[in-house]
């Protein structure tokens, strides 16, 4: 079993990351593991470690970190034999929290250790995995911006995406041919973008369908409300939200387009957004 911890991720610190690794090497022993644990060291290296032990054959790779550092995990492990264990520890956690994994790191840690593999679908945006959502609009410039922040955690994120709002302006998609100006665009596997904020909340990561949630502009004054549905699992009963199953989605725009994948901010080469759905392509232990 191999687990990788982002030294970055989440709010805790390098010391405390290595205490749950030394809880975890003693309970992964007792349960008849073979552990090891490794620091990544930058952007990709969570891919290379895993690759590395889907192809020696390792069954468990456990990913210690947020989103991102489960993303890069998971795209190692897609369409083999081993199974992805997620320690939530990042700033959002979206698809830890999807999932109903615990957010106590030794918690997740014994789930990851004694849960089962079960089968998830999983989705490309021009080619990239992601497994939890992606996304143009708002929620791709709230990620662009949040990653120039010198410190993570949610009251970070919340001061990030208040100060966007501020300065954000709605754009022109061309949405599967149709022409629509929206306030974001999400493709969703999972249903939250993290912190139990619920972007497409009947999304199903096992039924080889993608959430399409397009959201409309909206006025000042529905902030409030459509925020209390963001987080109280009920934002597909607002009527400036549409929620489609899809397959594959297209979306054009305009230049180059920022996105987000998993959280992470991504520029495309194109204007073109091509999002298919990889159905019962990950292993992950619940």
């Amino acid at each position: 079993m191999l687990a990788i911890v982002n030294p970055l991720s989440g709010t805790a610190s390098v010391r405390e990351k290595q205490q749950w690794v030394d809880f975890l090497k003693k309970d992964a022993e007792e349960a008849g593991f073979v552990p090891e644990a490794v620091f990544t060291e930058s952007p990709g290296h969570a891919t290379e470690l895993a690759k590395a032990a889907a192809r020696q054959g390792i069954g468990r790779v456990l990913a210690i970190g947020g989103d991102g550092t489960v993303n890069e995990t998971a795209r190692a492990l897609l369409r083999t034999q081993t199974a992805l264990g997620i320690v939530p520890v990042g700033s959002g956690n979206g698809l830890g929290r999807h999932l109903g994994l615990p957010l106590r790191p030794k918690q997740a840690i014994g789930r990851a250790l004694k849960g089962r593999p079960v089968v998830i679908d999983s989705g490309t945006i021009n080619g990239l995995p992601f497994f939890c959502t992606t996304g143009l609009g708002f929620d791709a410039y709230v990620a662009h911006e949040f990653a120039r922040q010198a410190t993570r955690g949610l009251p970070t994120y919340i001061r990030t995406s208040l100060a966007a709002y501020r300065r954000y302006r709605p754009a022109e998609y061309e949405v599967e041919g149709e022409k629509q100006r929206l306030f974001s665009l999400t493709v969703a596997n999972a249903g939250q973008f993290g912190n139990n904020a619920w972007i497409a909340p009947k999304a199903n990561v096992s039924d080889g369908l993608l959430d399409l949630c397009c959201m409309k502009p909206f006025p000042m004054q529905a902030v409030l409300m459509l925020g209390y549905q963001l987080f109280n699992r009920t934002l597909d009963r607002s009527s400036y939200l549409s929620i489609l199953p899809r397959t594959r989605v297209v979306v054009k725009g305009q230049g180059p387009l920022p996105v987000h994948i998993d959280g992470e901010p991504v520029v495309l080469e194109s204007d073109t957004a091509r999002v298919e759905v990889v159905p019962s392509s990950l292993l992950v232990i619940l």
